[in-house]
């Protein structure tokens, strides 16, 4: 981060859901996330993830809590018997590794998620095999905008 760190305390009131799809950042094919706040201090991210097909989009597991609100579509855990469905509100407790699937009849699914920490990717035996945290989200958002033609200081409007 660089330049007056000050510049980063400003309040921040946007559309959520851009009109401009290149706001979306893809992370692998048919998974994106449209950054809302990235919080270097705290380590913290507030994203929506969108997710355009079905099946596992991954499994993995938090240090700290994590929160959820479900706009659009429908998704749940392996792990757990429910469904988060438009409206729904979701808490997942810290430490729990859990596998995140879009059903079949779900064309589109939408969440607003609140991340502390990392998110830690785990194989079927719990063995990480990567991570993303506030850093990497950050990197991503640079080189994302910069090939789209909005820069990679297109980010810094987000970050705290």
């Amino acid at each position: 981060m660089e330049g007056n760190v000050n510049q980063y305390l400003h309040d921040i009131a946007i559309p959520a859901i851009p009109d401009d799809h290149r706001l979306w950042v893809e992370q692998e094919r048919n998974v994106f996330f449209r950054p809302l706040m990235l919080n270097t201090v705290l380590g913290q991210w507030c994203n929506l993830l969108k997710v355009t097909r079905s099946g596992i989009v991954s499994r993995h597991r938090h240090p700290a809590a994590v929160f959820g609100y479900v706009i659009k579509g429908t998704w749940h855990y392996h792990e757990h018997d429910w469904v988060a469905r438009e409206g729904h509100f979701v808490y997942e407790p810290p430490g729990e590794i859990h596998t995140l699937a879009v059903p079949e009849d779900c064309s589109e699914m939408i969440t607003f998620f609140n991340v502390t920490g990392a998110m830690i990717y785990v194989d079927a035996e719990g063995r990480q095999t990567g991570y993303e945290d506030v850093w990497t989200k950050i990197e991503l958002c640079r080189a994302h905008y910069a090939k789209v033609g909005l820069g990679a200081d297109f980010v810094d409007q987000f970050i705290r």
